[in-house]
């Protein structure tokens, strides 16, 4: 699991990359990432396979801002980022949600 963050002088958005490691997805079909900044869906912000068996997307997020994620394993298996800038107790999920500083 990873976060690579691209700051773009001229835009008010970050281009941020979240992996997510072979090891971590195991024998996953699909992953996804989820947080507050698509509404926590599941399914609008799927993941790309790479070669290596990692999952990668890139988003563009507004600067200045914290957002809570999760990644989505199969639709079901939802899973904290540990690499992530911090995690914060979410009382719905009874469980930490990953968070990202940009």
């Amino acid at each position: 699991m990873a976060i690579r963050k691209q700051y773009l002088k001229t835009k008010p958005y970050c281009k941020v990359t979240f992996r997510l490691d072979k090891q971590s997805a195991g024998n996953a079909r699909q992953v996804a990432v989820a947080g507050d900044f698509n509404a926590w869906e599941g399914t609008q912000t799927p993941m790309k396979p790479l070669k290596s068996g990692d999952f990668s997307v890139t988003v563009d997020l507004l600067k200045g801002r914290e957002y809570q994620y999760r990644f989505v394993i199969d639709g079901r298996h939802w899973v904290t980022d540990r690499t992530a800038d911090k995690q914060v107790y979410c009382d719905f999920a009874q469980g930490e949600n990953a968070v990202v500083v940009v």
